[in-house]
């Protein structure tokens, strides 16, 4: 059964066109598969696991590749193990709505639980190492391990409380300081990652990160900019260099256009100063 799945899911995700040599060997470097211990660490399980047997693929999926698809049937969570993917939710015109950016250690596709086919679909933005953990499989271990059980509706939980944390975010605060608590949102992922938590290159687009909070892209540039001139943040294109930390998680609006202009020149002046010396 776990076979003939695989080679659906194979069969509909990776029919695009063969890897670049990089890519191949990319493929060959990595992981196949992980025990339930090494899947309950990577998902931060803290429960006792009874029985180690059982072993869970991975499947490497490269950037701009589906993992799956909305209306897809649901047999199949996903957990990233490596990479960065986008899930979207697209409507009856094609609009595309970014719903969140799973990172390692997430679990994705419990959309799929309800209705037996997923509301919606996950789009690998780098090249991705995802383990594939059947759901009867997962759901069978609950029934035989109450703690594992309640864990892992802990991890759905955790998902979803995530959802609802940015929704509240979008309600309430202007867009610069949405900006600002994305940049706290990643900082702290990947400060939970184990890499640094002020420097970091985005793996998405300004415009998808505009489209997940509710802006346009040019509002997430022009914030952007603003972030840099009053030094916040030094921002290279995708590479994000975060200065005050703080006051991105305090921020509320962006202070007058005269003040950031006597910011920036301060900074340009700093700059100068020391090029000099």
């Amino acid at each position: 059964m776990l076979t003939s799945q695989l080679s659906d899911i194979r069969s509909g995700s990776m029919s695009l066109a063969t890897p670049s040599p990089a890519g191949a060997a990319w493929q060959r470097q990595a992981k196949l598969w992980s025990n339930l211990k090494e899947v309950c660490d990577l998902l931060r399980i803290q429960a006792r696991v009874q029985n180690d047997d059982y072993q869970f693929q991975h499947m490497q999926f490269k950037a701009g590749q589906r993992i799956h698809t909305i209306g897809q049937p649901f047999d199949m969570l996903y957990i990233v193990n490596s990479g960065f993917l986008k899930t979207v939710m697209i409507d009856e015109l094609g609009n595309e709505q970014v719903l969140g950016f799973p990172m390692k250690g997430d679990m994705f596709g419990i959309d799929g639980i309800h209705r037996k086919q997923y509301s919606t679909e996950t789009v690998a933005l780098t090249n991705c190492d995802v383990i594939l953990v059947p759901f009867k499989i997962f759901s069978g271990l609950g029934r035989t391990n109450a703690e594992l059980e309640a864990a892992i509706y802990a991890v759905m939980s955790r998902e979803l409380v995530r959802e609802q944390a940015m929704i509240s975010t979008l309600g309430s605060l202007s867009a610069e300081a949405r900006v600002a608590r994305f940049l706290v949102f990643l900082s702290e992922r990947f400060s939970d990652m184990g890499y640094s938590g002020t420097q970091f290159n985005l793996r998405m687009t300004r415009q998808e990160i505009g489209n997940y909070l509710g802006l346009t892209l040019e509002t997430v540039s022009r914030t952007f900019s603003a972030f840099n001139a009053i030094g916040l943040i030094s921002v290279d294109q995708r590479a994000i260099v975060i200065h005050d930390l703080q006051s991105l998680r305090t921020l509320r609006r962006l202070p007058p256009s005269r003040v950031r202009a006597k910011a920036a020149d301060k900074k340009r002046a700093a700059g100068e100063s020391a090029a000099a010396a």
